[in-house]
């Protein structure tokens, strides 16, 4: 089990990021969250095998119609054993 923070930076909030993040990490079988932070980036956890989680950040460092990811910052942490995938409020 592989568990990474991601923080995204870019035109990436008011375009669908993180409802989209959410549709995209269910259909690929992770856990974990995503949000919205203050500074205008988003930020996210996601668990699960490698292949599930390499899926996810491909799609992360392209994004939904409509955003501009300038970069991810990926680092590794440790499992949480979270049940589902969830968007978190702005933190």
């Amino acid at each position: 089990m592989r568990r990474v923070h991601v923080v995204v930076r870019g035109d990436v909030q008011g375009v669908g990021y993180r409802y989209t993040m959410r549709m995209v990490a269910r259909e690929a079988g992770v856990t974990g969250w995503v949000r919205n932070r203050r500074d205008g980036t988003v930020e996210a956890e996601v668990e699960g095998d490698d292949g599930q989680v390499d899926e996810v950040l491909a799609w992360m460092a392209e994004g939904p119609p409509g955003s501009r990811v300038a970069e991810a910052t990926v680092t590794d942490a440790p499992p949480a054993g979270d049940r589902s995938f969830e968007v978190r409020p702005t933190g």
